[in-house]
């Protein structure tokens, strides 16, 4: 037999002799599919289950976090398209890992079970069975998050060792799947039939575009007619790669979208939404918050402790109602380390892309090379420390440079950002009144980390950073109540350019949370012209010029429009378009590609 047909996902690809599927990680052997890269792991550590993110299971356990490189689909605008599309499945910063070690290695970090993430577990099914199967012997439980393309075949392999799943729903209709190289969505909801039915804890996520909203009330109604129970995850678009800036809603949209959700399910979540209360699970019977989470990186989430009644978790503890969560709260969440867990990893390696591509990088194997250093002895830790202040990403970009032989462009590169930090410093210099600056994400209550590259940049700009005298946690940060904000006072608000918020939609809901700062009152809130500006690719410079320009404008009078089609012009050969550009830290632009 000159082929086989893939029997691990609908698509059932053509496997012969040497050539691989739409996943490009199985291949036909003396007549039987296998692994091309088995027991190869990009990531396997503890992380809090909320990052997975599964809300209603085990509410902040720990779990064992399995990650490998590659997906059966390609969806525009992918998240984790570094993962999936760039990283290449045979880098030495792959771990080789048995399913014994992988088990071992769940006991011995004390997780409660594993869970796969991140790229799709079908890229690594014949593995992924493996270790759920050994898993359930030793008595942990598995899960993990998909696109649920499984044929009947696969899944009926799966559903016996299968406890959880976060079915990652590209939409509901034959097209949403296209866009993805899928032919139709019948599989997914078939199998979402099928978990429910044999008793797998099962949550569904969906992406939330300025586009498919009728769409995803359809999607609402069909869980409905499965389970009201179904918690449905709504993530708010973020664009990244080819994506357009437009499709993203704003919060206040997506926030309106949820609550017309909540009458067709019980719990409906919403994530990529700093600060946002639609991250807590309300009685559906009487309203009371019975789990508070907030905002943990892009696509997940980490309860608040303390719960107030941990030994009813699964009831509220106003009105008694069933609240469909299985197991216990844990008694304390999880703490990952820097980058650990979830998505976040995907932000990591594309900070060291947006270095690479900046400086004139031209070959992914390049990028591939710095992702494979960092990725190894420690080197995640060491860039969290350097790009939280200029002169030390500056350094990083030197670093960078030498290992990609790029070193005359990595300089070129470094000295522009170094002659335009001097620039600033030398005009504030003699300024001896600094207005005191508040730094936000998203909404107002929730701020950024004081030791960030953020305030960094506001106290390089001349300003006194209020994120300083808060505590330290979170990821990027926290929220904090009103009281705390107003004493404060800041002077001056930004708003993250990365997870935004529109300038009057912020100032609205800070008169009607009673935010009674200098700020608020003298409508002295920001953001940045462009995404990208203030935190994971070299064009903070610009926003760093910008703040300055806001703080300081007698002092500081850069024309930000100007500044940012130089450096456009002079490091990506393009000129600058703030309607092409997204929440990419590397792409310069939706239109930018790597060259064949």
């Amino acid at each position: 037999m000159d082929h086989l047909n893939c029997n691990i996902c609908e698509l059932r690809c053509r496997l012969t002799e040497g050539h691989s599927g739409a996943c490009g990680l199985y291949e036909l052997q003396e007549n039987r599919i296998v692994e091309r890269f088995a027991d190869r792991y990009l990531v396997a550590c503890p992380i809090s289950i909320e990052t997975a993110p599964i809300l209603h299971f085990y509410p902040g356990t720990k779990f064992l976090q399995i990650t490998t490189t590659g997906c059966n689909f390609n969806c525009p605008g992918c998240i984790s398209t570094v993962l999936v599309r760039e990283m290449f499945p045979d880098s030495r910063a792959l771990q080789r890992l048995t399913v014994e070690q992988i088990i071992a290695k769940a006991f011995e970090t004390r997780c409660e079970g594993i869970v796969f993430l991140m790229n799709d577990p079908l890229a690594a099914f014949p593995g992924f069975l493996k270790i759920a199967k050994l898993a359930r012997e030793k008595g942990l439980k598995v899960g993990c998050s998909s696109n649920a393309y499984f044929t009947p075949e696969a899944l009926s392999q799966l559903l016996p060792y299968l406890d959880f799943i976060n079915i990652g729903m590209k939409g509901f209709s034959d097209k949403a799947y296209h866009a993805c190289g899928a032919p139709e969505i019948l599989p997914v909801l078939r199998n979402l039939k099928s978990l429910h039915a044999a008793g797998v804890h099962v949550e569904i996520s969906c992406i939330l575009t300025r586009e498919n909203q009728t769409e995803l009330l359809d999607l609402a109604l069909h869980i409905a007619g499965v389970s009201r129970c179904i918690p449905l995850q709504v993530m708010r678009f973020l664009p990244f790669e080819t994506a357009s800036i437009a499709l993203e809603p704003s919060i206040r949209e997506a926030e309106n979208f949820c609550r017309d959700l909540r009458h067709i399910l019980d719990f409906v979540y919403l994530f990529n939404t700093p600060g946002s209360g639609y991250l807590h699970t309300y009685c559906p019977q009487c309203g009371h918050v019975a789990l508070r989470r907030e905002f943990y990186g892009p696509m997940g989430a980490k309860i608040q402790m303390p719960q107030n009644d941990l030994s009813q978790f699964d009831r509220c503890p106003a009105c008694g109602r069933d609240l469909n969560v299985i197991g216990p709260v844990a008694p304390s969440a999880y703490q990952e380390g820097d980058f650990e867990g979830g998505y976040p990893l995907t932000r990591a390696m594309e900070m060291v892309e947006a270095m690479l591509i900046t400086m004139g990088v031209t070959r992914k194997a390049v990028v591939v090379r710095a992702w494979e250093d960092v990725l190894q002895n420690g080197g995640l830790n060491k860039l969290h420390q350097s790009i939280q202040h200029p002169r030390k990403y500056i350094e990083a970009i030197r670093y960078f440079g030498k290992m990609a032989d790029a070193g005359d462009r990595a300089e070129a590169l470094a000295g522009y950002l170094e002659e335009r930090l001097a620039r600033i410093e030398i005009a504030l210099a003699p300024v001896t009144r600094r207005p005191r600056v508040y730094y936000a994400m998203g909404k107002p209550l929730f701020y950024i980390n004081g030791g960030r590259l953020e305030n960094q940049l506001v106290e390089t700009a001349g300003g006194i950073s209020v994120n300083r005298e808060l505590p330290d946690g979170g990821r990027p940060g926290r929220t904090l109540n009103v009281s705390a904000l107003n004493r404060l006072n800041p002077e001056v608000i930004f708003i993250s350019a990365f997870i935004s918020n529109s300038v009057e939609d912020f100032y609205t809901e800070c008169l009607q949370r009673g935010i009674q700062v200098a700020a608020v009152e003298n409508r002295k809130i920001f953001t940045h012209p462009s995404p990208g500006w203030d935190f994971g690719s070299p064009r903070w410079i610009l926003g760093l010029m910008y703040i300055a320009s806001i703080l300081h404008p007698d002092r500081c009078t850069f024309n930000t429009k100007d500044e940012a089609d130089a450096f456009y012009r002079n490091f990506y050969g393009i000129p600058f378009d703030p309607l092409d550009t997204n929440r990419s830290f590397s792409k310069p632009d939706r239109h930018w590609r790597w060259p064949e």
